[in-house]
């Protein structure tokens, strides 16, 4: 049993290496995004000023699978091109929240479509593998069933 449980792990790795390296490709070519960045700022765009509406640093961290210090670096990266900012809690201030600015909710606005394509290009190719087929197919079924991120109109 372990075997087939490391060999199916090892398939699912195979698929994601794929798509976010192509996704990766895109997101650099046409707006200087890493996937990581994109990702960040997809996930602080969808913030909001209700109960529990804001992530704090170490939340993001552990949304984007990165350690505090790398999401640091990563958030510092996207401030310094004005696309984020960084603020401290009006309730609690040794809490510092990132929100989105207007330039970053611009450039996320441009790499949506990009980000959207690109996976959907990748997806395709990984069908054209037999033993990703299953894996493409899940993926496709959570397209439905996961809310989707509002769109700041």
């Amino acid at each position: 049993m372990s075997n087939l449980l490391a060999q199916s792990w090892c398939t699912l790795s195979a698929l994601h290496n794929r798509i976010d390296g192509h996704v990766e490709r895109a997101l650099q070519a046409a707006h200087e995004l890493s996937v990581r960045e994109f990702s960040a700022m997809l996930l602080l765009s969808g913030q909001h000023s209700g109960e529990g509406g804001h992530l704090r640093m170490n939340q993001l961290a552990d949304a984007l699978g990165l350690s505090q210090s790398a999401t640091t670096r990563l958030v510092t990266r996207l401030e310094d091109r004005g696309l984020l900012s960084r603020y401290l809690c009006a309730t609690d201030r040794r809490g510092i929240y990132t929100e989105v600015t207007a330039a970053g909710r611009e450039l996320l606005d441009q790499a949506r479509p990009t980000n959207d394509a690109a996976l959907k290009e990748a997806l395709d190719e990984a069908e054209q593998h037999p033993e990703l087929v299953p894996l493409v197919a899940a993926v496709r079924a959570l397209d439905s069933t996961w809310p989707q991120v509002p769109t700041p109109a």
